[in-house]
C-alpha cells in the first residue's frame, strides 16, 4: 500500500496538527512512533483520524511524544496532494477574577447585622429552580457544607408542615451570601422571584452580597430578565465546576 508520511517530530500535547488535501478524499490518520511503525509493517495499530471528506483537517495531539501523520487512498479512487503543518494549543479558557479579589465580595465574618445584633445564622442562602436540584443545586449544596459553611438550602431546612415563605423570609434575614443559581426554569419560576427580589433588597444596603449562577443559560437571556444582575460577577457552569465554585464561595466568606 502507498502512502505519505510526515515526521512531525516531538509534539507537545494539546497542539493542533492540520493536514490539507487537494484533489480527492484520503485516509489522513495521527500516530504515535510504535503505532506508525505498525502502520508501515501492515500490522494492527491505532490511530487518531479516519476519512477525510473535506479539507483542511484539524486533529488536536492526546500527548506529548514524537507524532506522525499518514495519507493513504486505501479503499479509494484517484489520487491527493497533501501538505501538513502543526499550529499552537488553544490558550486556556478565559476565566474571571477569583471572587476573593473583589473587594465588593468580601465580608467582615464578625460584622453584625445592620438592624439587630445576632449572629447570622447562614453562611449561605440558595435561591433556584427545583429542575436545577439534581445537575447543581444539591451537588453545590453539599460542596459547600463539606468547605464548612451553614447553608440554607431547602432540602436541609424544611420539614413537613413548614411555612414555605417564612422559612424562606427566616432564611434570607440570617444569610450572609446570596447564591442565585440563574436557569430559563429560574425565570419561570415565582418562587424563585420572590426569593431573588428578597436578596436585591438586602444587598441594596449592603447586608447581603450576591453571587448569580449562571446554568445552561445565555447572556440575552439573563439581560432580558434583570439587567442589574446581568452586569454584576457571576459564575457559569459551562465554565466552573460545582466544586471550584463552592471552593471560591468558601474562600470569599472565611476572609478575614
Amino acid at each position: 500500500m502507498k502512502f505519505n508520511y510526515y515526521n512531525l517530530g516531538q509534539l507537545q500535547r494539546g497542539q493542533i496538527v492540520e493536514v490539507t488535501l487537494q484533489g480527492n478524499a484520503a485516509n489522513v490518520r495521527l500516530m504515535d512512533s510504535s503505532n506508525f511503525q505498525n502502520y508501515k509493517s501492515g500490522r494492527r495499530h491505532h490511530y487518531y483520524g479516519g476519512l477525510a471528506r473535506s479539507s483542511p483537517v484539524r486533529l488536536q495531539v492526546p500527548n506529548s511524544g514524537r507524532w506522525y501523520v499518514t495519507v493513504d487512498m486505501q479503499g479509494l479512487r484517484g489520487s491527493v496532494r497533501t501538505s501538513v503543518r502543526t499550529l499552537p494549543s488553544p490558550l486556556p479558557d478565559i476565566r474571571q477574577p477569583a471572587l476573593s479579589t473583589v473587594p465588593s465580595l468580601v465580608q467582615d465574618k464578625n460584622k453584625p447585622p445592620e438592624y439587630d445584633f445576632e449572629e447570622r445564622e447562614y453562611d449561605v442562602f440558595i435561591s433556584h429552580a427545583s429542575e436545577d436540584k439534581a445537575e447543581v443545586v444539591r451537588p453545590l449544596a453539599t460542596a459547600l457544607k463539606a468547605e464548612g459553611l451553614a447553608v440554607w438550602y431547602d432540602e436541609f431546612e424544611l420539614k413537613i408542615g413548614d411555612s414555605l415563605r417564612r422559612k424562606i423570609d427566616k432564611g434570607l434575614a440570617n444569610s450572609r451570601f446570596g447564591i442565585v443559581v440563574l436557569s430559563k426554569d429560574f425565570i419561570r419560576k415565582g418562587w424563585t422571584n420572590y426569593e431573588l427580589d428578597g436578596i436585591i433588597t438586602k444587598s441594596m444596603t449592603n447586608e447581603q452580597v450576591v453571587l448569580p449562577i449562571w446554568h445552561n443559560i445565555t447572556k440575552k437571556e439573563v439581560v432580558d430578565y434583570s439587567p442589574s444582575l446581568a452586569d454584576k460577577l457571576a459564575r457559569n457552569t459551562a465554565t466552573y465546576t460545582v466544586e471550584e465554585i463552592a471552593i471560591e464561595i468558601a474562600e470569599v466568606i472565611n476572609r478575614k
